[in-house]
């Protein structure tokens, strides 16, 4: 079964009795237990118990079945917010003593939570987002690696092949965050990786009208982590699942014609007086253009693009002001034009001190361009930039 076949039936879903191939919205808290006809629990194809939604759902079994297959993964698990797999992650895997590298420049929250896992022991090493950085740190001592495909909000690309060589010799788990990338252009397992999370919210739900995450990696993998989100509390609920499902049905489609436009977009801004610097791997001026060609399929380098105005923090708070068609607001992946404002937002959690060093600055923007004309796109930020 190809990409863009997984994506519309993926789920495996079908009722025999009524005929149904697309995954209905199961709203019930709670199952039959026993099961009238045998007089024993019913069991699910992974052999977990079905009898309470906390635990297993047939919408999340479905869409968790389908996320498996794009990731190349023997199996995955659906969550309530890419944060709550994030989470489950950590207290599933780490423990006292456990040292996890991640690289300075990340999702802010995922790093503030590890950070603040050093009360039950956990040794978070922030590292310089870069291959050989992180290839450093990694010894037998590490428990855990987290990197992203793309970094948040700048937009460095990690050789992840690279990556896993080291962690598969020093017995390390490496965890992409593949939110950035997506399933249609990289799949971190082949590569090596253990564990791939996603926040669905962004290009798999693809609307900016869900919540969701997922974790796929191996069955062993999957079942343990189960437990802990049986315990956490954190599972998807079914109307995110059917959310996600129908999403995630025109995923490459709309990937692919996103990612175009980006590139377009990332151009018109690299010649535009108001503009300091462009930061978007598909650029081949970008210092990541040769990894990310390697790493990623299609020639496509995803959606979203940073770039830094003259000016300052006043100059870009003009720009939010003045957008029309794009939206100021902090999230990406999605059918609309967003622009989001780094220092407040992804990564206002980051160190100020770190976040100089990464180059995130008070003039820093990041946009995530979405399905409208490039044309429209254009107009609206000139506009803005030249307001």
């Amino acid at each position: 079964m190809r990409f863009s076949t997984k994506t519309v039936h993926g789920h495996d879903y079908y009722d025999e009795r009524f005929g149904v191939f697309i995954p209905p919205i199961y709203m019930t808290t709670i199952f039959e237990q026993p099961d009238r006809a045998t007089g024993e629990t019913r069991i699910t194809d992974r052999g977990t118990e079905l009898k309470y939604s906390r635990e297993e759902n047939p919408t999340v079994r479905a869409f968790e079945k389908l996320m498996a297959k794009l990731e190349e993964a023997e199996d995955a698990l659906a969550f309530s917010s890419g944060m709550a797999s994030i989470s489950c992650l950590y207290i599933g895997i780490l423990e006292a003593d456990s040292k996890i590298i991640i690289p300075m420049e990340a999702y802010g929250t995922s790093i503030q939570l590890l950070l603040h896992l050093g009360k039950f022991g956990v040794k978070t090493v922030k590292v310089w987002p870069s291959t050989e950085s992180v290839v450093e740190a990694v010894d037998k001592s590490t428990r855990l690696i987290l990197v992203e495909t793309l970094s948040n909000p700048t937009l460095k690309v990690l050789d992840i092949r690279e990556i896993a060589k080291v962690a598969e010799e020093c017995g390390s788990i490496l965890v992409v965050d593949n939110t950035f990338a997506t399933p249609v252009i990289y799949n971190p397992l082949i590569d090596g990786a253990k564990i791939v999370v996603h926040s669905t919210t962004k290009y798999i739900g693809g609307h900016n009208d869900v919540l969701g995450g997922i974790i796929a990696s191996s069955k062993e993998t999957i079942l343990e982590l189960w437990d802990w989100r049986r315990k956490l509390g954190s599972i998807m609920t079914p109307m995110q699942a059917y959310l996600n499902l129908r999403g995630v049905k025109t995923l490459e489609v709309r990937f692919e014609k996103q990612s175009k436009t980006a590139l377009e977009i990332a151009e018109f801004l690299l010649e535009h007086p108001a503009v300091e610097e462009v930061l978007y791997p598909g650029l081949t001026c970008s210092p990541y253009h040769e990894v990310a060609s390697k790493i990623f399929k299609k020639n496509l380098y995803g959606s979203v693009i940073a770039f830094k105005v003259r000016g300052g923090r006043s100059r870009v708070i003009r720009v939010l002001r003045n957008i029309r068609l794009i939206k100021a607001s902090p999230s990406l992946g999605g059918t609309e034009s967003l622009l989001a404002y780094p220092v407040i937002s992804a990564a206002k959690t980051i160190p100020e001190e770190d976040r100089l060093k990464l180059g995130i600055t008070d003039n820093l923007l990041r946009l995530s361009v979405g399905l409208e004309n490039p044309e429209d796109l254009k107009e609206d930020l000139d506009q803005a930039l030249g307001g």
